[in-house]
């Protein structure tokens, strides 16, 4: 019974990916906060409404001209995708953040981002 357990039922509990954790991606944010809060004069856009959101219309931040020109609306996988790698989501942005490469913190950072409401 023992070799059933470690043969065949532990590598497929390995490989269950873990639920996002929102909690863990509010400690991921403290990167963001810094350029992404809701100071007037703050260097990115607020985060909070971003889900459902078309990029590049916040009234009230001034975007790059290939922000403008985006044309999407941001869902968890655009935001995953962007996360990870800003430039090749959005080629030409000005966000001076070249992207996380864990999956795990991508996940986190997009369901705490889920939760800004």
């Amino acid at each position: 019974m023992l070799r059933f357990v470690v043969f065949f039922l532990l590598p497929a509990a390995i490989a269950r990916p873990l639920a996002a954790d929102p909690r863990r991606g509010e400690t991921i944010f403290r990167i963001c906060v810094s350029c992404h809060n809701d100071r007037p004069d703050a260097l990115g856009p607020s985060l909070h409404g971003v889900m459902g959101r078309t990029a590049g219309t916040l009234k009230e931040f001034r975007y790059s001209s290939a922000m403008k020109r985006a044309n999407f609306t941001w869902t968890s996988e655009r935001l995953r995708a962007f996360v990870r790698d800003p430039q090749s989501v959005v080629p030409g942005n000005r966000m001076p953040f070249s992207g996380l490469t864990e999956p795990r913190d991508i996940d986190d950072l997009v369901s705490c981002l889920e939760t800004f409401k």
